[in-house]
């Protein structure tokens, strides 16, 4: 499947699952104290009123989070009910319909991007020209902090598996890691959690925080 059709699959599977997604997800930093430490170190890294994009920013929960602590945060999804329903609960911020490997942002422009699960469902193939668009619009010492769910080991640099809404990618750390590297974002930190008792899946997450040189 082409780049555009897979993301014209994964905005109509979203669309339709907006009000569903944001009535199960809208607390689920209340019960995830490890994500809350990351992004509490993101936005320290960042440091207060940097400017940051929370790309895949879904019902805009984190993005306000992020505003929460002190930066000047916005969201960005391909959804557009997703960002009605973000607009809607957050309507101090701004959140806008876009594509993350085209930002439409001049480079250099941002101080910190968070892309927290969403490239799940980016095939691998098209994930480097993503990771291209974070680091070109980043300024120079800005930070990324991505989140991801692991694959089975490193013999396993991606593994496909059957989301709930379309099909879904996770990732060696390592891996992913050196593609960072690949476009200039260097691995300063990573927290991997263990599966849950409750996990369905149990699949490791994985948060890594990267700097640009």
């Amino acid at each position: 499947m082409a780049e555009h059709e897979v993301l014209s699959v994964t905005r109509a599977a979203y669309d339709d699952a907006a009000e569903l997604y944001a009535r199960l997800f809208s607390d689920s930093l209340r019960d995830s104290p490890l994500d809350r430490a990351m992004l509490d170190v993101f936005a320290e890294s960042v440091g207060a009123g940097g400017r940051v994009a929370d790309l895949g920013c879904g019902p805009g929960y984190v993005t306000g989070h992020l505003a929460g602590l002190g930066l000047d945060a916005f969201g960005v999804d391909a959804s557009p009910a997703m960002v009605e329903l973000a607009r809607r609960a957050c309507p101090g911020l701004r959140f806008e319909v876009g594509e993350m490997a085209a930002l439409g942002l001049p480079g250099g422009t941002l101080d910190g991007v968070l892309s927290r699960w969403s490239v799940i469902h980016t095939p691998p193939t098209e994930l480097p020209p993503v990771l291209a668009e974070f680091g070109r619009v980043l300024a120079p010492g800005g930070h990324l902090l991505i989140g991801f769910s692991a694959t089975d080991g490193p013999d396993h640099p991606t593994q496909s598996f059957d989301h709930a809404v379309t099909t879904a990618y996770r990732w060696s750390p390592d891996h992913l890691s050196g593609l960072l590297r690949d476009h200039g974002l260097t691995e300063t930190a990573r927290m991997v959690r263990e599966p849950r008792p409750d996990d369905r899946r149990r699949f490791q997450e994985v948060h890594l925080l990267a700097r640009k040189a």
